[in-house]
């Protein structure tokens, strides 16, 4: 199950990354993005309470706390470099320099959560690599 939702995060990416190219038109980066965050934020409210997981609130740890902020902090560091970088360049190329995500997220999993490096990981790095410089170039 976790792959078909891995092929919708990367459709709804995909699409997430069209439809801000035409939305962004005329309008500041930094405003767009605040605008689509609070589309994000009300979005995954819903589902909190549409799953009624709001009680779960309280659970949550002072470390998770911590972790969780500064990965929203990422997040919305992320973003407003990404719509500043689609709003003055062209997104067939941007989206594959944003992707070379994949490849820091491996490093840094290895790295920082001691993840293995597999054959298979080192040669999708590569490949990553080298489709982002053809593609880039």
């Amino acid at each position: 199950m976790w792959f078909v939702f891995a092929l919708l995060s990367a459709v709804f990416a995909a699409l997430t990354s069209i439809l801000a190219k035409v939305g962004i038109d005329g309008v500041n980066s930094n405003l767009a993005t605040a605008v689509r965050t609070m589309v994000v934020v009300v979005m995954a409210w819903g589902m909190v309470f549409l799953t009624n997981t709001q009680g779960g609130i309280t659970e949550i740890s002072r470390k998770s706390w911590l972790f969780l902020i500064l990965s929203g902090l990422a997040t919305g560091a992320s973003w407003l470099c990404y719509y500043r970088a689609i709003q003055i360049g062209e997104v067939s190329k941007v989206v594959p320099i944003d992707k070379l995500s994949v490849v820091i997220t491996l490093v840094m999993a290895a790295v920082f959560l001691h993840e293995k490096f597999t054959p298979k990981s080192v040669i999708g790095c590569l490949l990553i690599g080298a489709g982002t410089l053809v593609m880039v170039l």
